[in-house]
């Protein structure tokens, strides 16, 4: 008998006998041997191998996405962590590596393209997909990559546990099973608070993007092609999704891709219309060599950043970040633009956020008159009464809260004022994910044109018009 040990409670569970071994490996899912999970507190599960052999640590999470599976395991922010899928099925469509996210090109430690995260959980894997794109099967791509994943977990009961203690540091393993010997492996990993993973996924050495290297594959699922080439931008990789590549180019961005420590001396050498700050993993305080850069292009060029990026300019401003207890991630985010009032459905994937008040003091004449931060925190205050606040910032200026999370009132977005730059939390490329935020790419081509009110978007207007985004 197994025990299981899940939020406290003991379950006894029987190991397979080996004519049920030998009836399952007759079935389309195969026998595979056991595997176990354990967290940072103590709480373990067991299940099934269901990708790799072998043991993997790291901050166990949770995606709320429906879909998207293959764009979450290869997009590069989630290095350092295992990832737990919440839909029940995972790998019912396969595989099409046409869909691959990690623009990573490459090195002694992995190979291009490769996924960044340590593991997976999910409750049931497919390991017979149906779908005309498909080219292999999720559990025989994960076997490939070395990927370390368990199923047969109660994802329900797990992600439960993460959203009540926050995530924390675990172990999956399908050779290791003695929990002591568990413990002492998980206790001697790093933790991700810290840690600079940055530097495992970014690129080594420049390379270009342009609309020649869009894949031809997702021809057919194209809005439109893309616009003819205007603007010259440096985009620092952080670990890039290549989603986020294609939006770029879409609206006409011819890119010089460089690595996450250029200075910002070279990145200005090159006479750029605009720069670009891609997402990233882990914990931005870590990545100083970014965001020390950043500061010095502030002012000197236009400034666009997401997710990491947008922490690294947060960073620059001098303003503080928090851990959040279990992060954003999933397509399926609320949050409203303060300028324009329209709720944005967005994919996200982060766990460290910006405290807006430690970027300045309210200016109430730009604030609605209020003069004080809400005490709680909670920036939903702002939203419930249409205001976009504007603090006071002692480095550059004027900031004004552009976005804000509606599940949970954290900051999704700033403007700098006085200087031509924005940041968003979130995801705009909607790889996987909602549509809703692809106008965030037309705005930084229109600061790039010298619109001042570029950030001011009606999605719904663009969405009846095709998602032609047009500014008129």
């Amino acid at each position: 008998m197994e025990h299981t040990t899940a939020m406290g409670i003991e379950v006894q569970k029987a190991a397979p006998s080996e004519l049920a071994q030998r009836v399952i490996a007759q079935t389309s899912k195969g026998y595979n041997g056991p595997a176990i999970l354990m967290l940072e507190d103590g709480t373990v599960f067991y299940g099934r191998s269901c990708g790799a052999p072998g043991t993997a640590t790291g901050e166990v999470c949770f995606n709320t996405s429906l879909e998207g599976y293959f764009e979450v395991l290869t997009d590069p922010s989630y290095a350092g962590q295992i990832v737990t899928m919440t839909y029940p099925q995972i790998g019912n469509y396969g595989i099409d590596p046409a869909d691959v996210q990690s623009a990573y090109p490459g090195g002694s430690d992995r190979g291009a393209n490769t996924p960044a995260l340590r593991g997976m959980v999910v409750h049931d894997m497919c390991a017979v997909p149906s779908n005309w794109r498909s080219t292999v099967s999720l559990p025989q791509y994960l076997k490939d990559n070395g990927v370390v994943a368990i199923e047969n977990v109660d994802t329900r009961a797990l992600v439960r546990h993460l959203r009540d203690n926050g995530a924390q540091k675990g172990i999956i393993s399908t050779e290791v099973f003695s929990l002591p010997e568990l413990a002492d492996k998980l206790a001697a990993a790093p933790s991700l608070v810290g840690e600079n993973l940055v530097r495992t996924v970014s690129c080594a050495e420049p390379h270009s993007y342009a609309a020649a290297d869009l894949p031809a594959e997702h021809a057919f699922a194209s809005a439109a092609a893309p616009a003819q080439p205007k603007y010259r931008v440096v985009a620092y990789d952080c670990g890039i999704k290549r989603g986020i590549l294609e939006g770029l180019v879409r609206v006409g961005c011819e890119l010089t891709v460089v690595p996450w420590d250029t200075p910002a001396a070279d990145v200005l050498a090159q006479n750029p219309d605009g720069v670009f700050l891609s997402n990233g993993p882990g914990d931005p305080d870590a990545v100083e060599e970014t965001y020390s850069q950043v500061e010095k292009l502030i002012g000197q060029v236009p400034l666009f950043g997401i997710c990491l990026g947008h922490q690294m300019i947060s960073l620059a401003c001098g303003a503080q970040m928090e851990k959040l207890k279990f992060g954003h991630r999933g397509g399926n985010q609320p949050v409203m633009n303060l300028l324009s009032r329209r709720v944005e459905i967005t994919a996200q994937n982060h766990g460290f956020g910006l405290v807006f008040p430690s970027l300045g003091a309210l200016i109430p004449e730009l604030s609605g008159g209020i003069s004080e931060h809400p005490a709680d925190g909670d920036l939903r205050f702002w939203a419930e009464r249409g205001i976009a606040p504007v603090v006071d910032n002692a480095r550059f200026g004027r900031i004004r809260l552009t976005h804000v999370n509606l599940n949970d009132g954290t900051a999704e977005g700033i403007q700098l004022l006085d200087r031509p730059a924005f940041s968003v939390q979130y995801h705009p490329e909607a790889a996987p994910g909602p549509t809703d935020a692809h106008y965030l790419f037309t705005a930084f081509a229109r600061l790039m044109d010298g619109e001042p009110d570029y950030l001011n978007i009606d999605i719904a207007k663009d969405r009846l018009a095709g998602w032609t985004f047009a500014s008129e």
